[in-house]
């Protein structure tokens, strides 16, 4: 009696990358109820689904950045390179400060003018190892300076 024979099995599929923004997915901050949005690539707009307020997505290639609001906390994203960001919920002016900024405060115990990277809340001196706190000492230039 004749086997039969078993038939070969069905070459793999090669395997094919998927395309560079295939399913990429952005972020951005809902003009009107502050929630952070994902959107896919692409899209030119975002309706929330909280508030259903319509936010334009930024043109493509613009870099965005974050702060936290010194009024009310809320988690600010602005267009990188923005000197400074008003808070849609308690209007106040923020200061965009790039990483590489720094201040200059006195020490406040030897008087010695300490150069510390904006945005830190105390420097130690070098100097006399004292501990400043930022923006402690009055009348020196404590805005940043590249």
């Amino acid at each position: 009696m004749p086997v039969p024979l078993a038939p070969y099995p069905a070459p793999p599929v090669p395997f094919t990358p998927p395309t560079p923004n295939a399913g990429a997915q952005s972020q951005l901050v809902c003009t009107g109820c502050r929630n952070l949005l994902m959107y896919p690539a692409g899209a030119t707009s975002v309706c929330c689904a909280v508030c259903s307020t319509v936010t334009s997505v930024p043109s493509p290639g613009t870099e965005m950045a974050q702060l936290v609001c010194g009024g009310c906390h809320t988690l600010l994203m602005y267009i990188r390179g923005a000197t400074s960001v008003q808070c849609s919920c308690c209007h106040t002016v923020n200061l965009s400060m790039e990483a590489n900024q720094v201040a200059h405060v006195n020490c406040g115990n030897c008087r010695m003018l300490l150069m510390y990277q904006y945005g830190a809340r105390s420097v130690k001196c070098a100097v006399c190892s004292f501990v400043t706190s930022a923006g402690a000492s009055p009348g020196v230039d404590q805005k940043p300076s590249n």
